[in-house]
């Protein structure tokens, strides 16, 4: 279906562009400050639009959610773009398969949406380093973030002069459908305040794209937000959340802008959520409510999100909220459309709101896609940390005197396993300390389980019994970066000396563990199950293979339950469907959309990497995994309520 609604499109806009100066008399978007609202086509024109981020949605499943988004009545949508995805390493980029940001904006085009794009390069969106490559770190690791430092800019100017160009032949003046381009993201809460830097970001955009495209920015809902937010040139906008008063949240944009169109660019009808914390909840009616105020204003309003997705692999990020807290998988976000593209109550809400002001698409609303619960698949033992060492999994062995970080390893995200050689006499017991542990670390003194210490626990010793000549090992798994705020320049792994009562241990071995190229996973269909059980505290790998006896056409999303698993990764098919960590809670299931599986006759490889403890540690009966019709994002978790005070704005 995808192939040709996108082969539509390249034609109309192939035959469109042919008609050279018509298009552009036909094709134009501005600010009208003299009467306060945007001119489209020389009309005046309102945008009702709702996030969609194409990075977070399978691209097989982009048709079904903009139908669903035009069925709400939404005129447009919004998206992210996200730097570290399209180039993964410096001078690398992807623009395939779910990164295929033109075949996005071109159907965005065929569902008659307008799009407002957001290339940042910062995004935060919850994203490990909130988008930013990780090895901009590694380039340089005293780079200064979001500012006019060198080695930063340089990085901006080359990966846009890549991005930009592309994005051209889609603004609305050029026969496209983008209509807004924003700069940066929400720079008034970050506390560099580089104002050079800002203009002069503006100012490569600009270039790439032209004086006609229309440039703004977006901040809180305070004067104190636009103050550094606020970029000349660029039309400032604000953003706020459902049970907010509208016409007071729209002043300090007034202050700041003395004229044009209200905008909310990123209104609330959901909140994230945070491993350990309860899933966040935005009632209906307060949502309602709101949109109705803003829409009565004739404002323009995009909601953040309409369709959350998934934070599929290791790219969700994390908050710093009180301590390091990271954020789950799955970013359902309490959104319109779920995390399975399923019309909410909210999202007839909502329909209701916008049928006042706009025209309803001449199609019904939709309804939910199908499910199925696939049932159990049984898995069986097959490796141990110590096991996946002398495999492919593992990279090569780096030598260092003080440990290294992911990033000077290179290495994105996954796990690292640090080890040294203890030497002297210590107390028994020794107190362990790790003041830069980031983030989470599993003890081993010759190869025996210590215990674990998380930095988003505040736990960063741990007393141990120490003898000379034994080895220490320590097995560090990053949670994702910190997504926003001064933190965003989050090294992973150790990033401090380790100290044993003080003494400084020295002479490191590191040994990667990145789990990104699943192929090299293929070794475990060599391995017979393993005898014996797991052992707690020690990752595990575990197998299972399973048939669907249904056709091709018959096949529907699922959720993998991992009830009774502790805490790690599950790949199905070469995909990683990302963290799972059902004990800390909220989230208990992985969503599976019906593309990551295979039809009758061909068999589904299941493969889980358990950190900890599972459910087969005495009874390989109980060694399941379930697939089920319905998701679980409310499990119970350890915290009553959220560290994070709905729509705060982030500092």
């Amino acid at each position: 279906m995808i192939v040709n609604i996108v082969f539509l499109c390249i034609v109309c806009c192939l035959t469109q562009s042919s008609n050279g100066d018509s298009l552009k008399e036909s094709h134009n978007f501005s600010i009208d400050y003299a009467n306060n609202q945007f001119i489209k086509d020389g009309k005046p024109f309102r945008y009702v639009s709702g996030a969609m981020h194409y990075f977070r949605v399978p691209f097989q499943y982009w048709p079904d959610r903009m139908r669903k988004m035009r069925a709400a009545g939404l005129n447009a949508l919004e998206t992210y773009v996200e730097w570290v995805s399209h180039e993964p390493q410096p001078g690398s980029y992807v623009f395939e398969g779910n990164l295929d940001i033109e075949s996005y904006l071109q159907l965005a085009q065929n569902f008659n949406l307008s799009v407002i794009l957001r290339p940042g390069p910062f995004i935060d969106a919850e994203r490990d380093m909130g988008g930013l490559p990780f090895w901009l770190m590694a380039v340089d690791p005293s780079i200064k973030l979001r500012t006019m430092d060198k080695s930063y800019v340089a990085s901006v100017e080359k990966w846009f002069s890549v991005l930009l160009p592309k994005i051209k032949p889609y603004l609305y003046n050029n026969g496209g459908p983008i209509i807004t381009v924003q700069v940066e993201n929400e720079y008034g809460s970050y506390s560099a305040c580089d104002r050079d830097y800002t203009s002069w970001l503006r100012d490569l955009i600009r270039k790439h794209l032209g004086n006609d495209v229309v440039l703004f920015s977006t901040d809180g809902d305070g004067d104190g937000y636009l103050q550094c937010g606020k970029i000349p040139g660029v039309y400032a906008t604000v953003d706020f959340g459902a049970g907010a008063n509208a016409l007071e949240a729209f002043k300090p944009q007034r202050h700041f802008e003395l004229a044009g169109p209200r905008v909310n660019s990123e209104f609330y009808p959901g909140w994230l959520d945070l491993w350990g914390e309860p899933h966040s909840k935005v009632d209906k009616r307060d949502v309602a409510k709101t949109l109705d105020d803003m829409l009565a204003l004739n404002a323009s309003v995009s909601m953040y999100m309409f369709h959350g997705g998934t934070s599929f692999g290791f790219t969700s990020g994390a908050l710093p909220s009180n301590t390091y807290t990271p954020c789950i998988t799955s970013y359902d976000y309490d959104a319109p459309l779920n995390e399975a593209g399923d019309p909410t109550e909210k999202y007839f809400s909502i329909r209701d709101v916008i049928s006042k002001y706009l025209p309803l698409p001449d199609f019904p609303a939709p309804g939910p896609n199908p499910k199925a619960a696939y049932g159990f698949v049984h898995l069986h033992y097959v490796a141990h940390l110590w096991d996946i060492l002398s495999t492919p999994i593992a990279g090569p062995l780096v030598h260092s005197i003080s440990p290294l970080t992911f990033e000077a390893l290179g290495q994105a995200n996954g796990y690292v396993l640090y080890c040294t050689k203890l030497h002297g006499h210590f107390p028994d017991p020794a107190l362990l300390e790790i003041k830069g542990l980031a983030d989470r670390a599993y003890i081993y003194i010759d190869m025996e389980f210590v215990g674990v210490l998380s930095r988003s626990g505040s736990l960063f010793s741990i007393p141990v019994q120490a003898a000379d000549n034994q080895k220490l090992c320590i097995l560090v798994e990053n949670q994702g970066r910190i997504a926003y705020g001064s933190g965003i320049k989050d090294f992973k792994g150790l990033t401090s000396q380790v100290t044993i009562n003080g003494r400084i241990l020295v002479d490191w071995t590191h040994r990667p563990l990145p789990f990104n190229d699943t192929v090299k996973l293929d070794w475990l269909n060599k391995l017979e199950k393993k005898q014996g059980f797991p052992v707690k505290g020690t990752l595990s790998l575990f197998s299972g293979s399973f048939a669907i006896r249904r056709n091709e056409s018959e096949m529907a999303d699922t959720f993998l339950s991992l009830s009774g698993w502790h805490k790690g990764v599950v790949f199905l098919n070469g995909i990683n469907l990302g963290r799972y960590w059902p004990v800390q809670g909220p989230q208990v299931t992985l969503y599976v959309p019906k593309y990551f599986l295979r039809a009758w006759p061909s068999k589904n490889r299941l493969i889980i990497l358990e950190q900890d403890r599972s459910p087969c540690n005495e009874n390989v009966l109980d060694c399941v995994v379930e697939f089920v019709a319905k998701p679980v994002l409310d499990g119970d978790t350890p915290a009553k309520k959220s560290s994070i005070k709905l729509f705060k704005k982030r500092v």
